[in-house]
């Protein structure tokens, strides 16, 4: 572990020099971040301060369901981002080299180095997410370490999902579509998955884990969540991760290095 935390720090810090080689690249694209979230924000905002309650939830607990959804995904660019620039290494051949290295190829093509700027907006998402859970109230200390640890069980199923991705990338040398695919889904869970009808409401709960990702860790902080909802979440999880390692080492099985 001390190896790879050295590995992750020497990536995060190259792709840091890297970023700001650009500077007026990283001020436009920051504050098109930040403008996309003021507007949905705004809009969620003023939609619950006429209707006053969405699917049963209040104007408070509804933006704790946003921020909810923003942070899970920023953190998972900010993690994953070396995913997005996988689909060249494939087509020139390099990724070969990184085969041959002395550690895992996932240290460099999955989570090799952070992206600085999710890192800049983090702080700002994650003290408007505490201040609406405090407003939103109607939790407890255990909810809250069942808010953080579902929290934690999404981040591991965001994780699963960008291997099978690369596995994708390896078989097929796509990438930037699965990678749009998964974003436009994951859209849907910035507000509660109550507002769906079914059978699309189950379908984004328990099949395409939209509704793991992004709804029940809110659920589960306002003391809303069954135990055996609790329990699929994590054994979805534990079984998506799984998967998705075992999709990666047979696509690894049948790589062929066509560059160079």
């Amino acid at each position: 572990m001390k190896k790879n935390f050295k590995l992750f720090w020497l990536f995060s810090t190259y792709s840091i020099k890297s970023a700001f080689q650009q500077r007026l690249g990283v001020v436009l694209f920051t504050l098109g971040k930040l403008l996309r979230f003021v507007v949905f924000f705004i809009f969620v905002y003023q939609l619950l301060s006429k209707t006053r309650f969405l699917a049963g939830y209040n104007i408070n607990q509804t933006i704790v369901f946003y921020l909810t959804y923003t942070m899970i995904d920023n953190l998972g660019q900010l993690l994953f981002r070396e995913v997005y620039r996988f689909r060249p290494l494939i087509v020139s051949g390099d990724f070969s080299g990184i085969l041959i290295k002395p550690y895992h190829p996932f240290m460099r093509i999955l989570i090799g180095g952070i992206d600085v700027l999710d890192v800049i907006l983090t702080l700002p998402y994650t003290i408007l997410l505490v201040y609406f859970i405090q407003k939103a109230g109607g939790f407890t200390f255990l909810t809250a370490i069942i808010y953080i640890g579902l929290i934690i069980n999404s981040l591991v199923l965001t994780m699963a999902f960008h291997i099978l991705v690369l596995s994708l990338g390896i078989l097929t040398t796509e990438v930037d579509h699965a990678t749009l695919i998964y974003r436009d889904l994951s859209r849907m869970g910035s507000v509660p998955m109550d507002i769906y009808k079914e059978p699309l409401r189950t379908l984004l709960t328990f099949v395409i884990p939209i509704g793991i990702m992004m709804s029940i860790p809110v659920k589960g902080l306002f003391g809303i969540l069954t135990w055996n909802v609790f329990l699929y979440s994590v054994a979805f999880c534990i079984i998506f991760l799984i998967g998705s390692l075992t999709i990666w080492k047979k696509a690894l099985m049948r790589y062929q290095s066509w560059g160079g």
